[in-house]
Parts: C-alpha cells; sequence; structure tokens
C-alpha cells in the first residue's frame, strides 16, 4: 500500500516565523519573516539556497546599503564559487524586458542551470523583474525574494505576480511564478526613506480600508508608524493584539490580510479582486506622470478617487468618505494629482481597466471603514460623477499642505 501525503485545507496559517499559504487550485507557498537576514548566524536564506548554484541580483541602493553584508552572507553559508552578485538598474524605468533579457544573460553567464537559483534582494521593481525573469529562463526555475522596501514585504513579497511594463502600460507583460521562499526583515525597514515607507503605507491602508476597520483605526492613531516610536494603543493591548508593538502589528495584519485575499483566487481566474483597490486609476496615473508619482502615491490618489465617486455615488457616507481621506493626508501621501488627474485621462484609465477585466469594470469602492463593493458596469459611472469627484478632491487637497515629495 502505497502511503498517502496528507494535503493541508486552503487558507493561510500564521505562526511566529511568518505565514503559509495553501491555494484550492494546489499552489502553495511561504513568506518568512525574521532578523538579521544577513548575519553569517541566520540559516534562513542558505538553507532556501540548498546547496544550488545562485545569482543574486540588486538594485544601485541596496548594493550600496548592503552588498558587502550579502557577499559575506553567501561566502560565509554558500560553497566557494556557487554564487555570484549581479547589480543591476533601479528604477521603474528599468521594468522592461531589455532588463529581463540582460537578467537571463547574466545567469547564463555565470553558469546556472535548471536546478539553479536567481536571488532577488531590493524592493518591487527587483523582485518583479528577477520573478519574471526566473519564470522565463529555461521555461522556469527557482527564485528567492528577500523583501528591502515596505511596499515589497506588504504587498509584491506575499504575491505570486511577476512582471515589467511595456508597451506605454505598467506591468502589461508577466507570469503568475510564486517564488521558492520570500523572506521579510523588518530590520531593512530602519534604512528606508521617508517617502518609501509612505508607499508602503499607501498599500497598508488599502488593505485597512477594505478589509480591516481596527488596522484602520491602528494607522489613524499611529501615521508615523515605521519612522518614529509609536506607543502601543491601550485599547489594541486590552483586544489581545499589539503585544510586540505597533510595527509589528501593522506588518503582520497587512501581510496576513493580503494573503487571505489572493489565496482563493491566486492566478485571478476571478478578475474582481477587492485587492484592486486602488490599482483602476492608479496605474494610467503612474504612467503618464512618467513614474513622478511612485507607485504607492498612485495607490493613494486612486483610493481617494475612488472613496470620493462611492461617496457621490451614494455607496459610502460622507463621515466615512473623510476619514479615509484624513487618513491618506495623515501618512502623508497625496489625494489627487493636477498634472494627471483630469477627466480625460481618468476616463481613459476607467476604459482601460474595462478592457482589461474582461469588459467588465470591478472598481473597488467602500461602503464603510473595512468593507468594500465592486462597482461593475461603465455605465454606473457617469462622467459627471467622476468629474464632481475630481473636483470634491481638487478642493480637498488645495486646503491641505503640499505633500511631502523627498527623493527616493
Amino acid at each position: 500500500m502505497t502511503a498517502q501525503t496528507p494535503v493541508a485545507e486552503p487558507g493561510v496559517r500564521g505562526d511566529d516565523g511568518g505565514f503559509t499559504l495553501h491555494a484550492p487550485e494546489g499552489t502553495a507557498y511561504r513568506v518568512d519573516l525574521t532578523n538579521d537576514v544577513l548575519s553569517p548566524y541566520n540559516p534562513l536564506l542558505a538553507r532556501y539556497c540548498e546547496g544550488r548554484r545562485v545569482v543574486a541580483f540588486v538594485g544601485p541602493t541596496v548594493e550600496r546599503l548592503y552588498g558587502r553584508s550579502l557577499r559575506a552572507y553567501l561566502a560565509a553559508r554558500l560553497a566557494p564559487d556557487s554564487w555570484s552578485v549581479v547589480v543591476l538598474a533601479g528604477g521603474e524605468d528599468a521594468k522592461t524586458m531589455d532588463t529581463v533579457e540582460e537578467i537571463c544573460a547574466r545567469a547564463k553567464s555565470a553558469g546556472l542551470d535548471r536546478r539553479g537559483v536567481m536571488l532577488a534582494v531590493g524592493g518591487g521593481v527587483t523582485c518583479d523583474l528577477v520573478g519574471f525573469a526566473a519564470a522565463i529562463y529555461a521555461r522556469g526555475v527557482r527564485y528567492i525574494k528577500v523583501n528591502t522596501t515596505l511596499v515589497g514585504q506588504v504587498d509584491v513579497g506575499v504575491g505570486v505576480k511577476t512582471g515589467v511594463n511595456a508597451l506605454g502600460t505598467k506591468n502589461m507583460l508577466g507570469a503568475y511564478h510564486p517564488a521558492h521562499a520570500s523572506i521579510n526583515d523588518p530590520g531593512f525597514l530602519r534604512t528606508l526613506t521617508p517617502r518609501h515607507i509612505r508607499c508602503g503605507l499607501g498599500e497598508t491602508a488599502k488593505m485597512a480600508i477594505i478589509k480591516d476597520a481596527l488596522l484602520f483605526r491602528v494607522l489613524e492613531e499611529c501615521p508615523t508608524v515605521f519612522q518614529e516610536p509609536c506607543p502601543t494603543p491601550d485599547w489594541l493591548l486590552d483586544a489581545g493584539l499589539g503585544g510586540r508593538g505597533v510595527e509589528d502589528y501593522v506588518l503582520r495584519t497587512s501581510m496576513a490580510s493580503m494573503m487571505e485575499e489572493l489565496c482563493p483566487n491566486l492566478r485571478e481566474h476571478d478578475l474582481a479582486r477587492l485587492v484592486d483597490f486602488g490599482h483602476t486609476f492608479g496605474p494610467v496615473i503612474e504612467t503618464a506622470s512618467d513614474y513622478r508619482v511612485a507607485h504607492g502615491e498612485s495607490v493613494a490618489i486612486d483610493m481617494a478617487l475612488s472613496t470620493q465617486l462611492a461617496r457621490v455615488l451614494g455607496i459610502v457616507d460622507a463621515d466615512d468618505c473623510e476619514r479615509v481621506m484624513r487618513l491618506i493626508a495623515g501618512l502623508g501621501l497625496p489625494l489627487h494629482d493636477p498634472g494627471t488627474c483630469t477627466p480625460e485621462l481618468m476616463d481613459r484609465a476607467l476604459k482601460a481597466s474595462w478592457e482589461r477585466r474582461g469588459r467588465r469594470l470591478h472598481l473597488v469602492v467602500p461602503d464603510g471603514i473595512g468593507s468594500a463593493v465592486f462597482v461593475d458596469d461603465l455605465d454606473d459611472i457617469p462622467p459627471a460623477a467622476l468629474e464632481e469627484a475630481l473636483r470634491a478632491l481638487s478642493v480637498r487637497a488645495s486646503a491641505l499642505p503640499e505633500p511631502l515629495v523627498d527623493s527616493y
């Protein structure tokens, strides 16, 4: 008789070391939380490499901050001559098929075979590029993500999508390719610029608005989390949560919420997805601004516009709409961008999403704090409603101080 291996029930399970996802369609992967991942005394990354040939890819900032530590780790933990490190160009401008081809060429010249591992150490751009390259190199090889930004740790690092910008469209080309391992080390967040932190908080606010009223309240009360010390609110402790501090609570809750929402529909067979909140108008805002507006900022503007539309359409009340506006602004994120938030461009964004989502709009809008619904048809959003929402945002944004736009 052949022994039967038990199959885990679908869902997301958390433990002290991270989260494990088992999708109903059979895909399973883990996102680890660890400290000092590049310390030679931490075996986690080396254990995932399993003695295979490794080519590591980093961007310029990670090379400057952590390049020496990465090489020291690989030298201490992996066999001599079994690894190499490649520095890629950084930024959205480099998120192209040319860079993917460069990654594949560098892997080939390093002798990476079908058993080899591509290692991405960086933010969302680096991990998307390396993940896509790994999906197509030799028809698919393993890759590992070490996520160094907040956007990476709460968004890119917990999903299975990879991709590049092409044909004038953000993430037009890509693949579903689960990482062999995805590792989050909160220590990396200490070296991020304030703008990087704010962009990550935009993705965190997304999950709070559509799914988690408690997380929303924590962000309201601790808008500078990850930037300066924030005491844990007493009410959160009374609820038996937040015992390891606000940063740990926000990071773990954001990761878990995103994975739970992805799990039943991991490969997007259903194109109506709550996690697309902030990603209908946002991609067009990013592209049209020539990436002057960063990803987390475009998500914030999209969330603000979608929420104002929900108010105009009678889906969310004025008080909850105002709370969302205050949260986004309180996190230091923009509500509006005059250069791209025009009725013509935002109408074009709606039509582009309608085409991409199988000629159904599936616009995600909040109907309360921690809850959201879909507006499914283009005809449900009259031009006058879009124009009214944009006017309200413009007036609201003009009453605020200029948003902070420090560099990366």
